[in-house]
């Protein structure tokens, strides 16, 4: 079993292993990428940042040190290109660190590899130009997208935790398809500056883990807020929503995601936890979302050859610019918001399932037509992308096995946000506790 990120740094940290040791190895790891996890291996690199590491005075002190880390392939990472997974972006490398792989490193954490991402992290399958990358769990699925490189990359074991960002779901959504833990945190707790506007300051920065604990200490990195890594589960009983209906009419859900909710469920019920079934009021209108996902797609390709671009792309660029004006108005939003929030005016924490289907067949979608790539991911990932309209704290953990797809089962935990990341706080919480009373197989190596 590979160790945790919270067992690696603690180790270095006391001397009995050291950054160099633990970047080799997984150097070592990663050479075995049969997936597709990664964009850049930074083999050289991270060997000289390993041994700065080590031979820094207040290692004792790091919380990441030592820690191998990929990061997702549309953020700067100082000497390496910045591709988003297009032909149509500069090859050039990155003359600076982005704050959150800036901050990364100064916990002492080491950037092993740049992982995949399809083509400017728009849909939620990861292939490109670049390849296709692989649900280690069941090769012939996605790993999921736009994150899903990184989600391969720690379910495979090469990592123990990975970078990814979340616009539509693109943390949440390759967490799911691939076992792990992933958490979008809400809006101003971790630095954005995510492609031009973070498309329409819906994205955030966030972690991928096997663990809580180590998604809580790499979120507690990136916030810049140490208290954030001290995870302690429910002390008193929390009123949960329980939400199985669908979140579109386009998109049934599977009855074995069904299950998987369900039988959160009844552990939390068996926990102490006033749990109960409810209908979550989702917009009926679906534009305000799809304006800003195409239009922040449009803002992005503007500043590209857009001859370059996948056909799907292009096609998506210009629904933004025809959309362009209904992605900016916040009254729908605002509706929303209100619905939302008089429905969390009696539960603390909402639990749905993460995925609607599994994963989509891992194929060469950026060959397939805009309109075969809506139809596939509107059905399969609907969970996601109302807590990004409204910047609101959400995470996906594992929930068991889907026998018939062989693929994990996810839920999502989702929680009104808070002063001082007290909601993330919450849904680390409980997430940790469902943790403790139904473990999950951290990486495929466990099943």
């Amino acid at each position: 079993m590979e160790r945790t990120a919270v067992e690696i740094a603690a180790d270095v940290r006391s001397g009995g292993s050291s950054a160099l040791v633990e970047t080799r190895a997984a150097l070592e790891r990663m050479a075995g990428d049969d997936v597709g996890a990664f964009q850049i291996v930074r083999s050289e690199h991270a060997l000289a940042e390993a041994a700065g590491v080590d031979a820094r005075g207040d290692r004792a002190a790091l919380p990441l040190a030592g820690v191998p880390v990929a990061i997702k392939d549309n953020i700067p990472v100082a000497g390496e290109p910045l591709r988003d997974g297009s032909a149509a972006t500069d090859a050039t490398p990155q003359q600076r660190d982005h704050e959150v792989v800036a901050r990364l490193r100064a916990a002492g954490a080491v950037v092993v590899g740049i992982t995949k991402v399809p083509e400017l992290c728009v849909f939620g399958a990861t292939d490109s130009v670049y390849g296709i990358t692989r649900n280690p769990w069941n090769r012939d699925r996605t790993s999921g997208g736009s994150s899903g490189g990184s989600a391969a990359a720690v379910a495979s074991g090469f990592v123990p935790i990975a970078h990814g960002n979340d616009g539509m779901g693109s943390i949440r959504i390759p967490a799911a398809n691939c076992g792990l833990v992933g958490l979008k945190p809400g809006s101003g707790l971790v630095p954005q500056d995510i492609g031009v506007d973070a498309w329409f300051g819906m994205s955030e920065n966030g972690p991928l883990a096997t663990t809580v604990a180590d998604a809580a200490l790499m979120l507690s990195v990136l916030a810049g807020r140490s208290d954030l890594a001290d995870v302690r589960e429910p002390d008193a009983p929390l009123r949960i929503a329980v939400a199985p209906g669908a979140a579109s009419p386009l998109a049934p859900v599977d009855p074995e995601w069904v299950r998987g909710l369900r039988e959160t469920a009844e552990t939390l019920s068996r926990a102490g936890h006033s749990v109960t079934e409810a209908v979550f009021p989702y917009p009926s209108n679906p534009i305000p979302l799809l304006a800003r996902w195409f239009a922040g797609t449009e803002t992005d390709a503007a500043l590209l050859d857009r001859r370059l671009l996948e056909p799907r792309i292009r096609t998506h660029a210009r629904w933004g610019r025809v959309l362009g004006r209904a992605a900016r108005d916040p009254r729908p939003v605002e509706k929303f918001r209100a619905a939302a929030t008089e429905f969390f005016g009696q539960f603390d924490v909402l639990i749905t399932p993460s995925l609607a289907q599994p994963g989509i067949p891992a194929i060469d979608w950026h060959r397939e037509s805009w309109f075969a790539n809506m139809k596939a991911n509107i059905r399969y990932a609907p969970f996601a992308s109302p807590w990004n309209l409204l910047g609101w704290p959400a995470a996906s953990i594992p929930a068991g096995w889907h026998e018939a797809a062989g693929v994990p089962l996810g839920v999502q935990l989702v929680a009104p946000p808070r002063p001082d990341g007290a909601g993330e706080a919450l849904v680390l919480s409980l997430a940790a506790q469902l943790e403790r009373l139904r473990p999950w197989p951290r990486t495929v190596a466990e099943r």
